[in-house]
């Protein structure tokens, strides 16, 4: 059966104090009250830096059975090297812990920087180095370097597979070849909203994944109640097998066959707690699993759009 995830990019914001997290709450409780509001949460920490194995158990052991989280993959990565000649930092990575997710582990997010430009040859090899399941992670993993000598994780406790998105930022990637490499590879293109960069929508892989960055203001901006019901509208569509009518295509192709798809959806627009509020709205309209009885995050009491606050780069 086809499950919707439904989340925020992160949990740990000064805004979000008093208007999701109860006041007073410990900071170290942040993420005990989100993973019991949403049934999955973005790891963005993992973009900026490596973590340790102690990082992720305590994420693992601190969210709900059932729970499911997406890891942002390191910047390092994508951002630094480009993705030429990543086989170390790759390693590197899914050594620093990835694998001790276990049964929480959702897919793997890698997002490329807004002037990066489709090199076809480059694409094509950083898709064979992705893991299709964790046996194969945990066999790379085990080519790190001594960046994480003495703090890594390089097992596993069951074969499972491992799902891979990309979202990219600038138009040199909307043609048709990189659509063909990202089906070949069952790469998913993440379908991604907001006010500075074009959204395309095409189907790639056996699932979606869908980040809400705020479409009027990158980061700040919220999501109105028409927008988000039209966002459930296409969800919907997506979690069946099928598209909107009207998605915003690379090629003419049709999607690949499926049945039904996993859709992921994950909100940026942190500015002033709009995230989590945009969060649990979509939720209640897709049928995403509730949050558990008598959680429910303080100050928010309808759905109507906010002024628009500062903007953040780099996520």
């Amino acid at each position: 059966m086809a499950r919707t995830w439904i989340g925020t990019s992160g949990w740990s914001y000064d805004d979000w104090r008093g208007a999701f997290y109860p006041d007073g709450l410990p900071h170290a409780r942040e993420l005990e009250f989100a993973s019991r509001c949403f049934n999955s949460l973005e790891l963005n920490a993992t973009f900026y830096s490596l973590k340790r194995p102690d990082d992720y158990r305590e994420w693992r052991d601190t969210a709900p059975r059932g729970f499911r989280y997406a890891v942002k993959g390191s910047r390092f990565i994508t951002h630094n090297k480009r993705l030429k000649e990543v086989e170390t930092p790759l390693a590197n990575f899914l050594a620093s812990g990835v694998l001790l997710l276990e049964e929480k582990l959702g897919p793997l997010v890698w997002q490329l920087p807004e002037n990066a430009r489709f090199d076809a040859g480059r694409m094509e090899r950083f898709f064979a180095l992705l893991p299709r399941d964790t046996h194969q992670a945990a066999r790379l993993a085990r080519r790190h370097d001594a960046r994480v000598k003495g703090r890594s994780w390089t097992k596993t406790d069951r074969k499972r597979p491992m799902r891979h998105a990309l979202e990219v930022r600038s138009e040199s990637f909307f043609n048709p070849e990189f659509a063909r490499l990202a089906r070949r590879f069952d790469v998913a293109i993440v379908v991604s909203d907001s006010a500075d960069w074009p959204c395309v929508e095409e189907i790639t892989a056996g699932f979606v994944y869908l980040r809400l960055h705020g479409h009027e203001q990158t980061y700040a901006s919220r999501y109105g109640a028409r927008a988000l019901r039209a966002w459930a509208e296409r969800i919907r569509r997506w979690r069946a097998g099928r598209e909107p009518g009207d998605a915003r295509r690379i090629t003419d192709r049709e999607p690949p066959r499926r049945k039904t798809r996993d859709v992921y959806v994950y909100f940026d627009n942190d500015r002033r707690a709009y995230a989590p509020q945009d969060a649990l709205y979509l939720a209640a309209h897709v049928g995403a699993d509730p949050a558990p009885a008598g959680v429910r995050p303080v100050g928010i009491v309808g759905h109507r759009s906010s002024p628009a606050g500062r903007q953040r780069r780099g996520r």
